[in-house]
C-alpha cells in the first residue's frame, strides 16, 4: 500500500516536473533567440535592405535608376500594351468570378 502511493506520488512529481521543464524551455528559447546577437555579416545585410526601403520610399521607385531605365521600362511597358491590350500592366490585375 505504501508503495502504490509513493508511485502514484512519483508519476504525479513526474508530470509537475516535465510541465514545469517544458515551459521554462519553451520560455528560455523564445529570450534567448531575441537576445542573441546576429553575425556582422547578417547585421549588415540587413541594414542594407533596411537603408535601400528607406531610400526606395522616398524616390518613389528604383535607387539610382538613371534616365536609360526609365525609357527601357515605358518602351517595355509600350510593347507589352500592345501585345497585351489596354490596362495598368504597373498593377496586379483583380479577376472576378461568377
Amino acid at each position: 500500500m505504501i508503495l502504490h502511493q509513493i508511485l502514484r506520488l512519483s508519476s504525479l512529481f513526474r508530470s509537475a516536473v516535465s510541465i514545469h521543464l517544458r515551459r521554462n524551455i519553451g520560455l528560455s528559447a523564445v529570450v534567448f533567440n531575441k537576445a542573441k546577437e546576429l553575425d556582422p555579416v547578417q547585421k549588415l545585410f540587413l541594414d542594407k535592405i533596411r537603408e535601400y526601403n528607406t531610400k526606395s520610399k522616398q524616390a518613389g521607385g528604383p535607387v539610382d535608376a538613371g534616365p536609360e531605365f526609365q525609357k527601357e521600362l515605358n518602351e517595355s511597358l509600350a510593347r507589352l500594351q500592345r501585345a497585351y491590350g489596354e490596362g495598368d500592366l504597373t498593377k496586379f490585375p483583380e479577376f472576378k468570378f461568377e
